[in-house]
């Protein structure tokens, strides 16, 4: 997911870190023992030193991956979503790194439409941490994050790429 200009709201800081990263910037949102959410912002963007042992925790592990694509995340994610999009992202985080699915594949494996996929891949809240890059469109690379061009299609190609994939 793209962040919205949180900057233009004078005194709103909802990140407990924002991590620096080849293709722009991640804002990094905990709670008191879970990792929120994880959202693509563009380069440029302040980076606060992470503010809780949950957004400490995320940096590094972030940096670790973006190190070794290997790397194995361990955070606490927050429960949330319906219990599709929960089957959805858990069949997302199946899929081997260095590989990757189409839209149609994985509906079949969650038993519903490719369409219906593609809305859970874009509201997956924890990017990279559940993979959603690794879903492609059968005829080419597809979306990301509800967006067929721009910042986050360069960031999937990255992401791809990092893996091997591309």
């Amino acid at each position: 997911m793209l962040a919205p200009d949180y900057n233009a709201l004078p005194g709103t800081q909802p990140f407990s870190a924002i991590l620096p990263t080849p293709f722009g910037a991640l804002g990094i949102m905990t709670g008191s023992q879970y990792l929120l959410e994880i959202v693509f912002l563009p380069g440029g963007e302040t980076t606060p030193t992470p503010s809780d042992p949950i957004a400490e925790k995320a940096v590094l592990q972030l940096k670790r991956y973006l190190d070794d694509p290997a790397y194995r995340f361990d955070l606490p994610l927050a429960p949330r979503g319906s219990p599709f999009r929960r089957r959805t992202w858990a069949a997302i985080s199946e899929i081997p790194l260095g590989e990757t699915r189409t839209y149609s594949q994985l509906a079949n494996a969650v038993g519903s439409i490719p369409r219906a996929v593609g809305q859970a891949c874009g509201d997956n809240p924890f990017p990279i941490v559940i993979p959603c890059h690794r879903v492609i469109a059968a005829n080419g690379l597809g979306g990301f994050a509800h967006h067929a061009g721009g910042l986050l299609i360069d960031t999937k190609r990255w992401l791809l790429r990092h893996e091997g994939v591309v």
